[in-house]
């Protein structure tokens, strides 16, 4: 059946429900296999915020791969040694598109010296272009970063790589319109390749649950991929979620995992009293 005329909802329910009768359920053996069509290129849409709800198990196996020039679209880009932080060791990303880059050295020294292209997004805004890519909404308005930047366009997205600190590319200004005397601007939706969610428990259908703040962004981002993976920390057989417990329908889901070594990692001790260190970016944005 071809895509075009079809719903965008419609068709994924189509295409992924024949799979999953001539495949028996959508599980695979290891996270290798469940990557293993990711291509050099391509755009990943990451679940998480900071260390919690991120795809570890995932990331691994793309950073143990040999693919390069990724596009990553997260809300932050982990640190040097956890979330998104070794595929930047490994220099296997060209650009990101995300909102918090405070803790991640490696991110910060790749940009500054040009190696790669950053797009900040409002938190709120990111979530919600996300969001709007998996409803079919190709774009939509919001109040916020009216009046800024955002609106106004210049903001640095890539320097130059001879050291000067030339800005190479900027930022591009925003369509405004008022509605009700207030001031909007329009941001696109976005859709990516490939979605990387992680979930507590999840069936062979692919029905994910979240635990707690590890539900963040995975809902919205397994849902505005073309293709969604999703690594599990508990993988059950069909049918042994109950159905009012299921926060992202198997629908959405095209490949599932069961991941391993789920070390409980702080992304920034905060002890009362004392005051915890961040990175350079993260210390210059505290001192502001």
């Amino acid at each position: 059946m071809r895509r075009e005329g079809l719903p965008r909802a419609l068709y994924r329910l189509h295409t992924r429900r024949l799979a999953s009768l001539v495949t028996g359920g959508k599980s695979v053996a290891s996270v290798e296999e469940a990557v293993r069509d990711i291509p050099s290129g391509a755009k990943l849409l990451v679940g998480g915020f900071g260390l919690t709800g991120v795809p570890e198990n995932l990331l691994r196996a793309i950073n143990a791969s040999s693919v390069t020039g990724l596009t990553v679209v997260s809300s932050n880009v982990g640190t040097a040694e956890h979330g998104l932080g070794p595929l930047f060791v490994s220099q296997k990303i060209a650009k990101v598109i995300g909102s918090y880059v405070g803790e991640n050295e490696v991110f910060e020294k790749q940009f500054l010296d040009g190696k790669i292209e950053v797009e900040l997004v409002p938190m709120g805004t990111l979530a919600e272009r996300m969001r709007a890519a998996g409803a079919g909404i190709p774009a939509f308005y919001t109040a916020t970063g009216a009046g800024t930047l955002v609106e106004r366009g210049g903001m640095p997205q890539r320097y130059a790589s001879d050291g000067s600190r030339k800005v190479e590319v900027e930022s591009v200004p925003r369509e405004a319109r008022t509605f009700n005397g207030r001031r909007y601007i329009l941001e696109e939706a976005i859709f990516g390749d490939f979605a990387l969610v992680k979930a507590w428990k999840g069936d062979t259908e692919g029905n994910l649950v979240y635990r707690m703040t590890s539900r963040n962004h995975n809902p919205a981002i397994a849902t505005a991929g073309k293709i969604t993976i999703a690594e599990v920390e508990e993988l059950v057989p069909a049918g042994s979620i109950d159905p009012n417990d299921v926060h992202t329908p198997g629908i959405y889901v095209d490949r599932i995992v069961q991941g391993t070594r789920y070390d409980r990692i702080i992304e920034r001790l905060t002890i009362a009293g004392e005051t915890s260190k961040g990175s350079g970016l993260n210390e210059a944005c505290d001192a502001f």
